[in-house]
């Protein structure tokens, strides 16, 4: 892993802390509702920050992520102030689809189990008769 790379990673994870605190505490618009940062993508010069958040309610997420895009250049000055970068990288919010992936995924393989499972309750001709 490159220096690079390694500082990139790290200046992400100090970004979704940092941020999670500032639009928990300072952000009033009562657009956003309950917001989580869930993962922070640093482009390797510094340069863009792609934040990933989701919400509790899928109704509130376009509105959430238009108060985010409006606040950004709020969020960048007071990100200024408690992170040690020379530069503060743009900030761009996106929709977390992680957990709505993950989630689908579940639903598939349970219903695959739920498939699997009536294919072997189901007896068939000779494979019944062996267990006795």
């Amino acid at each position: 892993m490159t220096k690079e790379y390694e500082r990139a990673r790290r200046v992400a994870s100090q970004l979704q802390r940092e941020l999670a605190v500032l639009i928990r505490d300072e952000l009033k618009d009562p657009r956003l509702g309950w917001v989580t940062v869930d993962d922070v993508d640093v482009s390797r010069d510094l340069s863009v920050a792609k934040i990933y958040v989701s919400t509790l309610e899928e109704s509130q997420l376009e509105a959430t992520l238009e108060a985010l895009k409006s606040a950004a250049p709020f969020l960048r000055r007071e990100l200024g102030k408690v992170l040690r970068l020379r530069f503060i990288p743009e900030l761009r919010f996106y929709r977390d689809t992680a957990i709505e992936s993950g989630l689908r995924m579940t639903r598939l393989l349970d219903r695959i189990a739920e498939q699997e499972g009536r294919k072997d309750s189901k007896p068939t001709g000779s494979e019944g008769e062996s267990d006795e």
